[in-house]
Protein backbone atom coordinates (compact mmCIF):
# COMPACT_ATOMS: atom_id res chain seq x y z
CA UNK A 1 0.00 0.00 0.00
CA UNK A 2 1.71 3.66 -0.83
CA UNK A 3 0.53 6.79 -2.23
CA UNK A 4 2.06 8.45 -4.76
CA UNK A 5 2.08 11.84 -2.93
CA UNK A 6 0.54 13.86 -6.33
CA UNK A 7 -2.51 11.52 -5.65
CA UNK A 8 -3.45 12.64 -2.65
CA UNK A 9 -6.91 12.63 -2.28
CA UNK A 10 -8.73 16.10 -0.34
CA UNK A 11 -11.96 15.51 0.49
CA UNK A 12 -14.40 18.33 0.28
CA UNK A 13 -15.18 17.93 4.33
CA UNK A 14 -11.14 17.41 4.70
CA UNK A 15 -10.93 21.16 2.65
CA UNK A 16 -13.39 22.47 4.95
CA UNK A 17 -11.58 21.37 8.74
CA UNK A 18 -8.32 22.52 6.92
CA UNK A 19 -9.83 25.97 6.95
CA UNK A 20 -11.69 26.61 10.00
CA UNK A 21 -9.94 24.11 12.01
CA UNK A 22 -9.64 23.85 15.66
CA UNK A 23 -6.24 22.46 15.30
CA UNK A 24 -2.65 23.13 15.29
CA UNK A 25 0.03 20.96 13.34
CA UNK A 26 3.73 20.29 13.98
CA UNK A 27 6.50 18.27 13.14
CA UNK A 28 8.81 16.60 15.31
CA UNK A 29 7.60 18.47 18.47
CA UNK A 30 6.74 15.35 20.27
CA UNK A 31 7.58 12.21 18.98
CA UNK A 32 7.87 10.47 22.01
CA UNK A 33 4.50 11.22 22.91
CA UNK A 34 3.26 10.35 19.03
CA UNK A 35 5.11 6.77 19.08
CA UNK A 36 3.87 6.49 22.77
CA UNK A 37 0.13 7.44 21.73
CA UNK A 38 0.30 4.81 18.58
CA UNK A 39 1.33 2.13 21.05
CA UNK A 40 -1.36 2.83 23.65
CA UNK A 41 -4.21 4.10 21.89
CA UNK A 42 -7.35 1.34 21.71
CA UNK A 43 -8.18 0.82 17.92
CA UNK A 44 -11.34 -0.17 16.34
CA UNK A 45 -10.82 -3.97 15.25
CA UNK A 46 -7.79 -4.36 16.81
CA UNK A 47 -7.13 -6.12 19.67
CA UNK A 48 -2.74 -5.62 20.76
CA UNK A 49 0.05 -3.63 18.88
CA UNK A 50 2.97 -4.67 16.87
CA UNK A 51 5.00 -1.62 18.76
CA UNK A 52 6.58 -3.04 21.73
CA UNK A 53 8.33 -1.14 24.83
CA UNK A 54 11.98 -2.31 22.62
CA UNK A 55 10.36 -0.67 19.34
CA UNK A 56 8.99 2.12 20.82
CA UNK A 57 12.73 2.75 22.08
CA UNK A 58 14.53 2.05 18.91
CA UNK A 59 12.09 4.75 16.85
CA UNK A 60 12.89 7.33 19.65
CA UNK A 61 16.25 6.50 19.09
CA UNK A 62 16.32 6.24 14.92
CA UNK A 63 14.75 10.03 15.76
CA UNK A 64 17.19 10.81 17.73
CA UNK A 65 19.34 9.98 14.97
CA UNK A 66 17.60 12.19 12.36
CA UNK A 67 15.90 9.35 10.43
CA UNK A 68 12.14 8.94 11.94
CA UNK A 69 9.97 12.08 11.91
CA UNK A 70 6.81 12.68 13.56
CA UNK A 71 3.49 14.90 12.63
CA UNK A 72 1.79 16.31 15.65
CA UNK A 73 -1.78 17.81 15.75
CA UNK A 74 -2.69 19.36 18.86
CA UNK A 75 -5.94 21.09 20.23
CA UNK A 76 -4.51 23.80 22.75
CA UNK A 77 -1.96 22.14 24.52
CA UNK A 78 -3.48 18.47 24.27
CA UNK A 79 -1.96 16.05 21.75
CA UNK A 80 -5.17 14.67 19.81
CA UNK A 81 -3.71 12.78 16.63
CA UNK A 82 -0.35 12.38 14.47
CA UNK A 83 1.65 9.65 13.06
CA UNK A 84 5.35 9.00 12.65
CA UNK A 85 7.72 7.04 10.44
CA UNK A 86 11.27 6.73 8.73
CA UNK A 87 12.49 9.16 6.16
CA UNK A 88 15.11 7.69 3.64
CA UNK A 89 16.87 9.01 -0.01
CA UNK A 90 13.30 10.18 -0.94
CA UNK A 91 10.86 8.02 0.82
CA UNK A 92 8.53 8.12 3.76
CA UNK A 93 7.55 4.92 5.23
CA UNK A 94 4.83 5.63 7.30
CA UNK A 95 4.91 3.12 10.63
CA UNK A 96 1.54 3.87 12.57
CA UNK A 97 -1.11 6.68 13.20
CA UNK A 98 -3.37 7.70 16.15
CA UNK A 99 -6.25 9.60 16.58
CA UNK A 100 -7.72 11.15 19.90
CA UNK A 101 -11.00 13.17 18.03
CA UNK A 102 -12.31 12.74 14.62
CA UNK A 103 -9.94 12.88 11.38
CA UNK A 104 -6.92 14.49 13.07
CA UNK A 105 -5.05 11.58 11.73
CA UNK A 106 -5.84 12.44 8.39
CA UNK A 107 -4.83 16.34 9.26
CA UNK A 108 -1.31 14.49 10.12
CA UNK A 109 -1.52 12.36 6.88
CA UNK A 110 -2.46 15.05 4.34
CA UNK A 111 -0.05 17.62 6.48
CA UNK A 112 2.82 14.98 5.95
CA UNK A 113 2.06 14.05 2.33
CA UNK A 114 2.36 17.76 1.16
CA UNK A 115 5.20 17.98 3.07
CA UNK A 116 6.99 15.48 1.42
CA UNK A 117 5.60 16.30 -2.35
CA UNK A 118 7.07 19.69 -1.53
CA UNK A 119 10.41 18.00 -0.62
CA UNK A 120 9.64 16.09 -4.29
CA UNK A 121 9.60 12.99 -2.66
CA UNK A 122 7.72 10.48 -5.02
CA UNK A 123 6.17 7.74 -2.63
CA UNK A 124 4.81 7.43 1.04
CA UNK A 125 5.02 3.54 2.43
CA UNK A 126 1.52 2.84 3.87
CA UNK A 127 2.45 -0.47 3.77
CA UNK A 128 -0.94 -2.21 4.49
CA UNK A 129 -4.26 -1.54 3.27
CA UNK A 130 -6.66 0.59 4.70
CA UNK A 131 -9.77 1.79 3.69
CA UNK A 132 -8.77 5.12 5.97
CA UNK A 133 -5.69 5.61 3.36
CA UNK A 134 -7.36 4.62 -0.04
CA UNK A 135 -9.69 7.39 0.85
CA UNK A 136 -7.16 9.63 0.72
CA UNK A 137 -5.06 8.05 -2.43
CA UNK A 138 -3.16 5.70 -1.42
CA UNK A 139 -3.10 1.91 -3.92
CA UNK A 140 -1.86 -1.34 -3.81
CA UNK A 141 1.00 -2.35 -5.94
CA UNK A 142 2.82 -5.30 -6.90
CA UNK A 143 5.79 -5.70 -5.04
CA UNK A 144 8.07 -5.92 -7.67
CA UNK A 145 7.04 -2.37 -8.88
CA UNK A 146 7.62 -1.41 -4.43
CA UNK A 147 11.24 -2.52 -5.04
CA UNK A 148 11.75 -1.08 -8.39
CA UNK A 149 10.68 2.60 -6.96
CA UNK A 150 13.08 1.46 -3.79
CA UNK A 151 15.94 1.30 -6.01
CA UNK A 152 15.27 4.53 -8.01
Amino acid sequence: MVLFPEHLKISKSMRKLRRSSPYRITQNSAFDKVVLSCKTVDRKDQDDTWITTEMLMSYIQLHRAGYAKSFEVWKGEELVGGLYGVELDGVFCGESMFSLEDNTSKLAFIEMVEFYRDKGFKLIDCQVYNSHLASLGAEEISRDEFLSYLKK
